[in-house]
């Protein structure tokens, strides 16, 4: 039997395959009757945000990149990304009023 054959009575393999994986997959549902607009609960007062010191510390403890002849070229880049993102994070801390200092826990 030709393939041309095969794919006009339904048989062909890739169509199988694709009805195989479809009754494979089982579709998780959540609870049915949720309520998505109760009122939650009150959040707690949000904690003042201290800035690190070193924020690339962490990424340093990891090595280097295993990117051949190119690690200390990685390791400069994912500094600077770690760092600024440290910076935009403490900008938007200071904007919502929540910037703190690490003198302060010492009074």
């Amino acid at each position: 039997m030709s393939d041309e054959q095969q794919s006009s009575q339904g048989g062909g393999q890739g169509q199988q395959q694709a009805r195989r994986r479809r009754r494979g997959r089982r579709r998780s549902h959540g609870p049915r009757n949720a309520d998505l607009w109760r009122q939650s609960q009150p959040l707690d007062d949000p904690q003042p945000i201290i800035p690190a010191n070193d924020p690339a510390a962490v990424l340093r403890s990891l090595g280097t990149p295993p990117l051949q002849g190119h690690g200390a070229l990685v390791d400069y880049y994912l500094a600077t990304v770690v760092e600024r993102a440290a910076g935009v994070a403490a900008a938007l801390a200071a904007t919502a009023g929540l910037l703190g200092s690490a003198e302060g826990d010492e009074e």
